[in-house]
């Protein structure tokens, strides 16, 4: 339990700072979805890091790499949006 609830602050810091420091409007809102954009961002970072080696067997990424992971998903987001390959509903 212990483990989960600290899941969810890395998250949710990390979510905070990516939409704090990503520019425009097509940015996800709400606190549940910060929370998922910092653990994505976590799992990205984790799984780009042990493909490029920086990582090893068993390694997650941290909270830097957390926010980092966050940005980037952030960014193929706004990007989607405006090509118009996804909609923007507004969030």
């Amino acid at each position: 339990m212990g483990v989960l609830l600290w899941v969810l602050i890395i998250g949710c810091v990390a979510g905070t700072i990516a939409r704090v420091l990503m520019p425009g409007p097509n940015r996800p809102k709400g606190f549940v979805l910060t929370i998922v954009l910092g653990v994505a961002g976590a799992f990205l970072a984790t799984y780009l890091g042990h493909l490029l080696g920086i990582y090893r067997t068993g390694e997650s990424a941290g909270f830097i790499g957390a926010s980092v992971g966050a940005l980037l998903i952030l960014f193929i987001w706004n990007r989607l949006v405006a090509a118009d390959v996804i909609p923007d509903h507004g969030l």
